[in-house]
């Protein structure tokens, strides 16, 4: 009984103690590509003179943390502009340039999601989820769905991933666990729960409606075919929608982010991102290839598992904790 009471007090102790703030989760969250980066530009940065050699060498170091050939090049480009011009001498100077250009390279990603709507008869506001297989889609509607509702939303979540039957076993339960309904069919049309989904949106004057799709890859092109049919059923049903389409990507995979940005935006019309799992990866530099290469609206960023891990996302915030 009383290692129970010392566990239950524990657990006490634990829930009463104050959280890390957002700033301090995001930059224990990117440690790992900190690491990449700050390990040997801290011996790059050490030495005595800039030149060429350490100029090389930070581009290698840029390359290693997945910048993506196109950014570096831009920011190796600058960063000697900047050092002829204002004869930047110290590496420490330089260290500040390469934080202000990489922040200047990365700022246009920063557009938050605007849920308002001017013509409010056009409700639900709807957004379509899209992404590969363990990219964190669900997870993500979850947690969104959570953040909305906090901010005086009304929500309602369409299990549109039709084949996966833990995909809306988990949907449900983050319904259930958040008082938030869910639509959902064994098995089906996914276009059909979608449409359904507005249907009883609109009955229930639902201000926010998140659409869940099953995960597929770029090449199963009859799969890429079926959620495009997916965007047309919503348009159908709401010809001003779907409102914003996000495409969920896993940080983990580096430069293959660009290709599925890429392909997805030909087949629905990509409006915006989520980056997960940036705690889990050294190649968090892989949004400023996408900033070079396929420039999206960065709406949210994940470091974590915690319902608060998953934040808008802003540049500089991001650029210092990379660095910081």
């Amino acid at each position: 009984m009383f290692g129970f009471l010392k566990k239950n007090d524990a657990a006490k102790a634990a829930a009463a103690a104050p959280q890390p703030s957002w700033t301090e989760r995001l930059k224990a969250g990117l440690a790992r590509t900190r690491a990449t980066l700050n390990t040997p530009l801290g011996e790059l940065f050490a030495r005595g003179k800039i030149d060429d050699e350490l100029l090389e060498e930070l581009e290698s170091t840029l390359l290693m943390a997945d910048c993506g050939v196109e950014a570096t090049t831009w920011l190796l480009a600058e960063l000697r502009a900047r050092v002829k011009k204002e004869r930047i001498e110290s590496p420490a100077a330089l260290r500040a340039t390469l934080i202000e250009l990489m922040t200047q390279l990365l700022a246009p990603l920063e557009q938050a999601l605007d849920l308002s709507h001017p013509d409010q008869s056009q409700r639900p506001f709807i957004i379509m989820i899209a992404g590969v297989n363990g990219a964190g889609k669900t997870t993500s509607i979850g947690k969104l769905a959570k953040q909305f509702q906090q901010e005086g939303h009304g929500v309602l979540l369409a299990a549109g991933d039709t084949f996966r039957a833990a995909a809306r076993e988990q949907l449900t339960e983050w319904g259930r666990r958040n008082d938030v309904t869910v639509i959902a069919q064994d098995g089906g049309d996914p276009a059909a729960v979608v449409f359904d989904a507005i249907a009883a949106a609109r009955a229930r004057g639902i201000d926010v409606m998140l659409a869940d799709t099953a995960g597929r890859l770029p090449t199963q092109l009859h799969l890429m075919e079926e959620i495009a049919k997916v965007r047309r059923v919503i348009q159908k049903a709401e010809p001003s929608g779907p409102h914003e389409v996000l495409l969920v990507l896993d940080a983990n995979i580096g430069q293959n982010a660009i290709q599925q940005v890429k392909a997805f935006d030909k087949a629905i019309g990509i409006t915006g991102l989520v980056v997960t799992k940036l705690d889990g990866t050294a190649k968090g530099g892989v949004l400023a290839a996408i900033a070079r290469q396929c420039p999206k609206p960065v709406r949210f960023i994940g470091v974590g598992e915690g319902i608060d891990d998953l934040q808008p996302f802003k540049a500089r915030e991001f650029v210092e904790a990379l660095f910081g």
